[in-house]
């Protein structure tokens, strides 16, 4: 009788499991296209066996534990990568924006305006008592002041838009940490009695994944199931509890600078990566670079006009007259001196003040061809196209990286949902091999079932 009853066991033990199993396999499919999905395998365990007078007998089988299928070292590779790819990502939409602020080599470009300034020069020393070619100097002048204000505005207010992210990005960083926090929370209570939440941890290894792409952090699991999240070596999330990241914002000239520290300290955050890092090199480097760059050919453009010009004489007789304001020598406050504005006779073209004279006009349009900038090494022009040029290096090689970073997260990626992610064929095939499965557990029970009824009501009836 005992074994019969324990074969009846046998067979409960087959349904439990292979319907954990199809259970199991179902919740996979449902997930196929979830994102940070693991797909989930069934640990199913031969059971103890059971002494009896010939020896031990197997008791069939026992579910251990429903366990994820998971490849620890891609899934820290890929947060690694992940951290380049979204600093790279990021820098290469900027560059592309600084590149259309200064939108070479295109037409009405500050380059273009440049070679008409230096033009209306040479056009006025062939007729320098001409009103039209003194009223096209000063419009040409105009265009090109407008453009240099134009484009160092654009760049200050691309600036400060980015220092406006990074006030955003501390929210987003700390509702992911507040997040972690509470599914640490969460998991440890569900794997206190030595189960696993797999889901759970999905959730949690998935926003970890996200916050990757954003800041450095490094992870490491408690026995407890949470995990400590590390930004270099302060603890943003340890357990349950938080430390939060705020920013500190100062307006310099009208620039916003921006920079995170830890909230409540005046301690700046360190081993910056991810976004926060692209945010940071373009705020604190790269456009301060090209506005300085900007700055300094106004200036050298300001002060050797001036110098030249205010070396001539007017048709008024007047000499010693600035042709920019002397008081504003950067590019955003870049302007023509007003009493040029109101009397162009003013404007300086002869050297000596005789009419017809040309040759300040002369000296005007040949500093196009001076070297005036970088230590007497460059002209004008020359350094403003190298400018660009630098900027068309920064760019491509800004995509350039994007592009490698992205293709190689793209293969860890494909790598790591080879051993985790849910394939289709192969969770139909297991559900059909578990399906089968259970119904032989059935007829398990069903043949057992049919055994007990023979001892139990046929068994000692014959010949009555």
């Amino acid at each position: 009788m005992a074994g019969l009853f324990q074969g009846l066991e046998i067979g409960k033990r087959a349904l439990l499991a292979h319907q954990i199993s199809l259970q199991t396999m179902a919740h996979n499919i449902a997930n196929v296209n979830t994102p940070g999905y693991t797909r989930q395998r069934v640990d199913i365990r031969t059971s103890i066996p059971e002494d009896s007078a010939v020896g031990p007998i197997g008791s069939g089988i026992t579910v251990r534990e429903v366990r994820q299928i998971r490849d620890l070292f891609l899934g820290d590779q890929l947060r690694q990568e992940n951290k380049s790819l979204g600093k790279w990502t990021f820098k290469e939409k900027i560059l592309a924006q600084v590149e259309s602020i200064f939108n070479e080599p295109n037409d009405n470009t500050l380059a273009d305006i440049l070679n008409d300034f230096w033009g209306a020069w040479s056009e006025l020393s062939n007729d320098p008592t001409s009103t039209s070619a003194r009223k096209n100097v000063i419009d040409q002048a105009n265009q090109l002041a407008n453009g240099f204000r134009q484009v160092k505005r654009q760049l200050a207010s691309l600036q400060n838009s980015i220092s406006r992210d990074m006030e955003n990005l501390t929210s987003e960083i700390n509702a992911m940490s507040t997040e972690i926090a509470s599914l640490n929370r969460l998991i440890a209570s569900e794997e206190a009695d030595g189960t696993r939440a797999n889901d759970l941890r999905d959730a949690r290894d998935l926003i970890i994944d996200n916050l990757s792409g954003l800041i450095d952090v490094n992870t490491v699991e408690k026995s407890s199931g949470s995990v400590t999240v590390y930004i270099g070596a302060m603890a943003i999330v340890d357990g349950v509890d938080v430390l939060r990241v705020a920013s500190e914002t100062d307006n310099v000239n009208g620039i916003l600078e921006t920079s995170l520290i830890w909230e409540g300290t005046s301690i700046h955050l360190r081993n910056n990566n991810g976004k926060l890092k692209g945010m940071l090199e373009i705020t604190e480097e790269i456009i301060p670079r090209y506005m300085q760059e900007l700055d300094s050919i106004a200036a050298a453009l300001i002060t050797e006009v001036n110098t030249v010009h205010s070396a001539g004489f007017g048709l008024d007789g007047s000499t010693g007259t600035n042709f920019f304001n002397p008081n504003f020598t950067d590019a955003s406050r870049m302007e023509i001196n007003k009493m040029l504005l109101q009397n162009t006779d003013m404007i300086a073209v002869s050297g000596s003040g005789a009419v017809g004279d040309n040759t300040i006009a002369l000296a005007l349009h040949d500093l196009r061809d001076a070297k005036l900038i970088a230590n007497g090494t460059s002209t004008l022009n020359n350094y403003y196209n190298s400018l660009i040029g630098t900027l068309g290096v920064e760019s491509k090689e800004s995509k350039s990286s994007a592009a490698n970073y992205e293709l190689l997260v793209h293969q860890i990626f494909n790598s790591k949902q080879s051993v985790e992610g849910v394939s289709l064929d192969e969770e139909m095939a297991n559900m059909i091999k578990f399906q089968h499965a259970y119904d032989a557990a059935a007829r398990i029970i069903t043949t057992m079932d049919q055994a007990l009824d023979t001892v139990i009501n046929k068994m000692g009836i014959v010949g009555r």
